[in-house]
């Protein structure tokens, strides 16, 4: 899924009222894209884990294997360069 996508689908929703989520297709479970007040945020089960910055994803700290996975996935899917 590209950033594109996500954005055009995020322009039409008010994220200045209530969190946007978006699953992805694997990890569907606990991986999700999060738009708060406008910042776009990785979730990983209940934790914000990295934050996209332009063409940029980054990751909010160190993480478990299983937590990483998901980053290393979503920066995949989003298209985005992942900075730890």
């Amino acid at each position: 899924m590209e950033l594109k996508i996500v954005l055009s689908l995020c322009s039409q929703y008010d994220t200045t009222k209530k969190p946007f989520k978006m699953n992805f297709k694997k990890y569907k479970q606990n991986l999700r894209l999060v738009i708060i007040e406008g910042i776009e945020y990785v979730q990983s089960y209940q934790t914000l884990v990295a934050r996209v910055e332009g063409k940029n994803l980054i990751q909010l700290g160190w993480w478990s294997v299983t937590t990483q996975k998901h980053i290393n996935y979503a920066a995949k899917e989003l298209n985005l360069n992942l900075i730890k």
